[in-house]
This record gives structure tokens, sequence and C-alpha cells, in this order.
């Protein structure tokens, strides 16, 4: 991926892309602002949700292993992946350990973060997204461009186009004269998963909560596919990062209203599915969690930066973002798009890509985000914070900035040369470009003209009529 800047350029000269995101996020923000302002404590729920993270993860060692046990007590199985490769080779061994070539998942930020399905694929497994804006994409050999809706840069005509020509190769082929109806599409989608949901043998989700006290695991959806994934099959594999844990049920309380209000602007979600362990007369017979880090514990490190880890994955952030709203959330290069991208992934992958030394620059701080956030991230404050970081790092951009600013240091220094370069300036101005060259200054004249330099240098003019 290119880095920010050159990658939302191009998303920018989309008009399609820009008018589908306009519209979505428009209606997302506008719906949740009136299921917010029903609730007089929101501000009370916001703080709580923000204490009850914060305290969490500075005790996040004794939950997690409290949360082990519980598991474990109740009949399941706990693995710990330090990265990505550790987590997808325990997940591939898992299922091939079942003998099945087949897995019907449900929607999981964790598994598009690892790359699960890719590895799968790879090793001879099919993995078969089952929710209705990840089979879109699957289908379309597309990537998720929101948290909430991964394809809401596609409108009905493109669906429709994508069922038509793509549903058969997965499976279960579109129904003759499909329309663009949302009836019509969401039916065939229905038709084309309920075949794959009776015949899977093993369902991989995440979950959008653990509760240490008794190891349960939440999902919470609104279509039905993951409540289908996670009692159908007869192995579940859950791939959660280690921050997702609560410690009790009564923390538990607190998001389950403010993350449907602002996620769907539902007053509670249409499907909240919880287990523990396994059971005999009801769900899967074996059940595997897997525990994620993936470059958590470097976030947890850092006492600003480690407020993005309290995000419970809601995507107000990003429907009030002006960058994200005309750029799209392909431009960011992660799974995690938008102001909580941008804070989020520099910090589990590092700042040594170009991409993700841009993420910390892809906004322009007017604070929406934090204002919209139900755990209270200050997003702007981590922003401006990453932002030192990459520069202390010495980024492409920033060691020419400083090499810039060393020149400019001496110059100033040295009077002298001062002056003849002053001169020489206005004596050439009649050769100067009206834009800058190169990567450093290019950007910033783009858009503007440069000033024109005047006949002769102020100090030449002193001197001659102050002296």
């Amino acid at each position: 991926m290119p880095a920010f800047p050159e990658a939302a350029r191009a998303a920018v000269g989309d008009t399609r892309l820009r008018a589908n995101l306009r519209h979505a996020t428009h209606t997302i923000r506008d719906k949740r602002a009136r299921a917010v302002a029903e609730l007089a404590d929101w501000e009370q729920l916001r703080r709580a949700g923000k204490e009850i993270k914060d305290r969490t993860l500075r005790h996040l060692d004794e939950h997690l292993l409290q949360l082990e046990e519980r598991v474990t007590a109740a009949g399941g199985t706990v693995h710990w992946a330090s990265d990505a490769a550790e987590a997808n080779r325990i997940v591939t061994d898992l299922v091939r350990a079942t003998g099945e070539t087949e897995v019907v998942k449900v929607k999981s930020m964790a598994t598009q973060e690892i790359g699960l399905n890719e590895h799968l694929a790879a090793e001879g497994i099919a993995a078969y997204e089952t929710d209705l804006a990840e089979l879109i994409v699957q289908l379309g050999d597309d990537r998720p461009s929101h948290i909430l809706v991964p394809a809401i840069h596609r409108n009905r005509a493109e669906i429709r186009d994508i069922f038509r020509e793509r549903m058969g190769r997965w499976g279960r082929p579109a129904p003759e004269g499909l329309g663009d109806a949302p009836a019509e599409l969401a039916e065939a989608a229905r038709l084309h998963l309920r075949e794959k949901f009776l015949r899977a043998r093993v369902g991989i989700s995440g979950a959008n909560f653990m509760v240490a006290e008794t190891g349960t695991l939440v999902v919470v959806e609104s279509e039905g596919n993951g409540r289908m994934c996670l009692t159908l099959p007869e192995t579940l594999i859950s791939v959660v990062g280690v921050e997702k844990v609560v410690p009790t049920w009564r923390d538990l309380e607190v998001f389950l209203q403010t993350l449907p209000r602002s996620s769907t602007a539902e007053r509670m979600n249409p499907y909240t599915s919880m287990w523990t362990g396994t059971s005999e007369d009801d769900g899967p017979s074996a059940f595997h969690l897997v525990l994620l880090d993936n470059g958590r514990t470097d976030a947890l490190a850092d006492e600003i930066g480690r407020q993005a880890l309290r995000c419970i994955r809601c995507s107000a952030c990003l429907n009030v973002c002006p960058v994200y709203e005309r750029a799209g959330g392909h431009a960011y290069g992660s799974v995690y798009p938008g102001p909580i991208g941008a804070i989020l992934t520099p910090q589990l992958r590092g700042t040594v890509r170009e991409i993700d030394a841009s993420l910390p620059y892809a906004s322009s701080l007017c604070g929406a985000c934090y204002e919209v956030c139900p755990v209270a991230i200050d997003i702007p404050e981590v922003l401006v914070h990453l932002r030192e970081r990459v520069a202390v790092e010495g980024g492409k951009g920033h060691r020419l900035e400083r090499a810039a600013i060393r020149a400019a240091s001496w110059l100033l220094d040295h009077p002298a040369a001062l002056t003849a370069g002053e001169r020489a300036a206005s004596a050439t101005r009649a050769l100067h470009p009206k834009r800058l060259p190169g990567p450093g200054a290019g950007p910033w004249s783009a858009h503007r003209d440069l000033p024109e330099l005047p006949a002769e240098p102020f100090r030449d003019w002193w001197k001659r009529n102050r002296s």
C-alpha cells in the first residue's frame, strides 16, 4: 500500500465512492445522534466505559489469567498467540485436526487483522464469510472499508452485479433476474448462506467482549448469522484480541448500552449471543479460544497510546470524520480505517513502513471523533503523540525536514552567506518556478503559487534608505 496521502488522492477522485460514503456516513451518524439523545445519562455511561477499560488495562494480566481459568473449567481450551503467524498456525492446526476443509465465519476484525482467510486458503481450507457486508467484500475480491459496514463503499446496483457474477463460484448462485432491492439482495444472501450453515462442522468467530469472572464470550450482531455460526458447528474457534476482556458482568452492562447506540443506532442489538465453554446438550462440543496479542502489549506500554485499546469497534468516529468521508477506508491500508485506525494501526504494526508512518497525519485534528467516542478515547491527543514519535524516528519526509532545518540554522548563523544568498535569489527571480519540486516541498506548493521575491533584498533596501 502507498502512503495515505497518495492513496487518498486517488480515492478522492472517485466521485461514485465519495457519493456512496457521504450518503452512508451521514445516514448512520444522524440515526446515532437520535439514539444517544434518548439517554439522559449518556455522558455518565461514557465516563463509566472509559474508567472500566482503563482499570482493566492496568490489571490486564490478572484478568486474562482469570479468563483462562474460567474458560478451561467450563470445558474450553485456551491458546495464546503472540503474533499473527502464531495465531494463524494455531487455527490451521485446529481445523486440520477435525478433518474438515471448510469453515464458516462470523465477522471478526481480529481474523482480518492477521490475514486468516488468506492463510487458510493457502493451506487448502475454504473460509466462508457469513456477515452480509463481509460476504459482499469476499465475493467481490475486495477489502473492507468500514468497521461496522465493510461494504459501505458499494451501492445496491454494484452489490447486485457482484451477486449475479460471483455467487455461483462460491456455492448457490443468485436467483434469476435478481434486482437491486434490499429485500431481494438479502434473500439471495440468505439462500446462499443457508446451505453453508447446515453443512459446516467448524465455525470461527471473534468476540466483542470476554467476561473474566465466568469465562463467557459475547458477540453482538444484527443478522442472525452469528447465532448460526456459534451454535450449529461441532467445533468453535474464537480469535480475540487480549484487550476485549472485561472483569465482570456488571461491567458488561455498560457496554451493552453504549455499543449498539454508537454503532447501529439501536437501543439493543437484535442478536446478543453469549457462550461459556461447552455443553453436552447444546452448541459446539469443542471450543477453542485463541487470545491474540499481535502488538497489543507494546501499545499497552505507551501511557498515551494505550487509549486506543479501549476501543469497542463501534465505528462512530469514522462516521463523523471529514477525512474518512472523502478518502474512504481503503486509503488507510489496514483493516482498521478512520480515526481509530490512524492511532491503532501504527501501534500494532509499528511505523517502519511508509503507510503506517503516514496514518497519524490522516486527520484535521477537528476533534469530532473524540466527541462521539463511547469510551472517550482522546484520538487527537494520540495522533499528535504518534506524530511526535514518527518525527523522532526520522521517516523519509522528516529526514528531509531535518536536513532543511540544519541548513537554515547554519545560514542564519552566518550573515555574510545569508546576504549573498538573498542577493542571488533576487537576481535570478525571473527564473524561479511557480511550483517547488521534490517530495518535501512539492505537496506544499501543489495548490498554491510561490510568493514572488522582491527586486532587491531587504538588507540592501535598508542600507540604501536608512543608513
